[in-house]
């Protein structure tokens, strides 16, 4: 899955799956939008944009539905996995 580190804007990380088409978007508050159906030429000039967050506001934000952030990358399967070394797993 294709990831890129932003170090300008409120936009600190973009994460894309290629088969679903989802676009996840790490923002410097900790929040993660999900954006679905987004086609991989509209990541790739995401990630060559100037300014990513206006490029974000003009050509993503009103334009693709909105989704639920995958767990990789944004932290969910990572703290299931912390949780459950924790306290161990049901059993």
């Amino acid at each position: 899955m294709p990831t890129k580190t932003f170090t300008i804007g409120r936009i600190r990380r973009a994460d894309y799956d290629e088969k679903t088409q989802q676009l996840d978007l790490h923002w410097d508050s900790k929040t993660v939008l999900a954006y679905k159906q987004v086609p991989q030429e509209v990541f790739r000039r995401l990630c060559s944009a100037p300014n990513p967050t206006t490029y974000w506001e003009d050509r993503i934000a009103e334009e693709y539905p909105k989704g639920v952030p995958m767990n990789k990358g944004a932290g969910g399967d990572d703290a299931a996995q912390k949780f459950q070394d924790l306290f161990g797993g049901a059993e």
